[in-house]
């Protein structure tokens, strides 16, 4: 019967994998997208997963989820709805089936849909697909953990450790639904288990279990799926996180400047990835320091920063207000460092685990007296590297702190990714003080076109020097209270900002006629920019322009935002880039759409509230 089965040719397909908090979901996800990156599809993946360090089994408020969109070609968001959902228990299936697609399938282990099962979901009777309007026709259900358990039977582990391996057959049972080679999936595993060989073995032999049991009984469905690529590039691919990238970017902007990087950082929920990294890369001359605050994190990095290092410190929101005294001494230093921001959902404590855009003002103005800071968003996971990279670029060339603001959403979330030549990535040159000036060297000289100082390193024999805190002398460095050189200084510092030159602002779609110009910064990029195709298919003239660079902002800004007749600024916030827009541009009205939900644009929302405006 197996060769009778019919193998349909898809362009894309969304999968959502759920369950417990410890049910492993993250990583059965993790290794269905890595796979896929590996031959060569493109991969968008949104982990989503409860602020609870270990929330009630069974509970509704401790799902886990890790939704993968896969396509033959580039894929620009995670996808709205799945096609397939994989739910390991009741609670699973209760929260997420609202995040599936009507004909979607739906596979789940039965063995997790008891009695007290359904009550802490809260069912109200045994008929839970009725009361979720599921038809019964397109779920797959399997006794997952019954099956796993008999695979396990005579592997000599506890009880516990066998139901830790219920996420791999279902990884195997959605392998088999989608043709994957089952070797990629045992090589992740042997790599990630290399120490633990009898827990590779019984996870591999699991995996296989899921996907025999699809390719025996058909698992009730009429065909299996393959996504075959359309890769554009040859190259060396691998499926990369946000945070990953940004920690990448960051080394090789150390490498190609000849310095040494220093990140100095405190763990905080979404960016302790780039710490946990950086850390395994000392071969590499990277130093970490695991700081005792979120101060000292960015306090140790500027002291790196005036040894003559790299310096970086990574962060969220919460730790940007402690770190911002910093900071401010790195703006009146004139020293360079990069200061990541992986916004989450605010204020305060807020929703650590969820994502938003709500950091934006705060790295613009959140400081004490004239602090002009360049700030770049990621729109990407993978555009994380670049943007680490011109932080960094940035910083060094023009002896400045950077604020690189990423998000849960990207930096979770991963996609395929080509690695880049070092040899062609663009140069980096620190603005270092001169021989000339050996003896003569005062910190505030500064090249006259671009207003940057020079960066002299301490112990250079004649080149001596101060900084501090307290304003200082434009001329001579030292401690100056006079009104016109407090002025002068405060004027040079933003025009050094505001002379640092970044890419024109780009317009994509119909770039001459369009009825609507859709405008967003950071990582909404995939999801505007498929809005803008689906409007296209809809017949309207769209164009979508997105900001990397939003402090300076591109020099065509207001060329470009004045062109058309009809503009919407979308983020998720209440609306503070729409703002500072209207700050920076004479006579801006756009329309707004904001969301702060803690959770990515939902594409079929956006088309509406774009069309609507349309109409007006």
């Amino acid at each position: 019967m197996a060769e009778k089965l019919e193998v349909k040719e898809l362009e894309q397909v969304v999968v959502r994998f759920s369950g417990d908090s410890g049910d492993g979901m993250q990583l059965a996800g993790n290794i269905f997208s890595t796979v896929s990156a590996t031959v060569g599809n493109g991969i968008s993946t949104f982990p989503d997963y409860p602020a609870d360090i270990r929330a009630p089994q069974g509970s509704l408020t401790g799902v886990s989820g890790f939704q993968v969109h896969i396509g033959a070609g580039k894929v620009y968001t995670p996808g709205d709805l799945c096609d397939v959902l994989v739910a390991m228990n009741a609670a699973a299936l209760k929260t997420q089936i609202r995040y599936a697609k009507k004909q979607a399938t739906v596979i789940i282990d039965t063995d997790a849909f008891g009695p007290k099962d359904l009550e802490k979901a809260q069912f109200k009777t045994e008929d839970y697909l009725g009361e979720l309007g599921i038809d019964a026709d397109r779920v797959v259900a399997c006794p997952m953990t019954t099956m796993v358990k008999e695979c396990l039977a005579e592997s000599g582990m506890e009880n516990k450790a066998v139901l830790k391996c219920r996420n791999m057959f279902a990884l195997g049972l959605v392998c088999w639904l989608f043709n994957r080679d089952l070797e990629l999936v045992n090589n992740f595993l042997r790599e990630k288990f290399a120490k633990k060989p009898a827990v590779t073995e019984s996870n591999i032999k699991v995996v296989q279990a899921g996907y025999d049991y699809g390719h025996n009984v058909h698992a009730s469905v009429p065909a299996t799926y393959r996504i075959e690529s359309k890769q554009k590039e040859p190259g060396r691919y691998m499926d990369i996180t946000g945070n990953k990238a940004t920690a990448y970017g960051l080394i090789a902007a150390a490498e190609k400047a000849g310095l040494k990087l220093y990140l100095g950082s405190y763990p905080i929920t979404p960016a302790t990835d780039i710490l946990h990294e950086l850390a395994k890369h000392k071969s590499l001359g990277v130093i970490t320091v695991q700081c005792e605050d979120e101060i000292s994190g960015a306090a140790s990095a500027i002291g790196a920063s005036f040894a003559g290092a790299l310096a970086a410190t990574s962060t969220s929101g919460p730790g940007i207000c402690l770190k911002s005294e910093a900071m401010n001494l790195a703006v009146i230093d004139e020293l360079p460092l990069v200061v990541i921001d992986v916004q989450r959902g605010g204020p305060s404590t807020g929703l650590p685990t969820k994502s938003e855009q709500t950091d934006l003002l705060q790295a613009l103005y959140g400081r004490n007296g004239e602090s002009p800071m360049p700030v770049i968003a990621a729109i990407s996971p993978t555009d994380c590297f670049d943007a680490a990279y011109q932080a960094s670029k940035i910083a060094l060339e023009h002896l400045t702190p950077v604020i690189l603001l990423t998000d849960a959403f990207i930096a979770n979330g991963s996609a395929a990714w080509k690695l880049p030549k070092m040899a062609e990535l663009i140069d980096i040159n620190p603005h270092y003080a001169t021989p000339e000036m050996k003896g003569n060297y005062t910190p505030y000289m500064r090249d006259e076109q671009t207003k940057v100082r020079y960066w002299a390193i301490p112990g250079q024999e004649g080149y001596t020097h101060i900084l501090g805190g307290l304003e200082k002398d434009g001329r001579t460095g030292a401690i100056s209270t006079d009104p016109e050189n407090h002025n002068m200084m405060c004027r040079l510092r933003a025009e050094k900002v505001e002379k640092i030159p970044v890419p024109d602002l780009e317009v994509n779609g119909d770039t001459a006629d369009a009825e609507l110009l859709i405008v967003g910064f950071g990582s909404t990029y995939g999801h505007l920019y498929s809005a803008m195709e689906e409007l296209q298919a809809r017949g309207h003239k769209v164009a979508h322009a997105h900001f990397k660079y939003i402090n300076p902002l591109p020099t065509n800004t207001a060329e470009v935002l004045s062109r058309y007749k009809k503009v919407v600024v979308a983020e998720q916030n209440l609306g503070q880039f729409a703002a500072y827009l209207r700050q920076k541009v004479d006579n801006f009205t756009p329309y707004q759409f904001n969301e702060v939900k803690g959770q990515p644009f939902v594409v079929s929302e956006l088309v509406e509230a774009f069309e609507n405006i349309i109409k007006k």
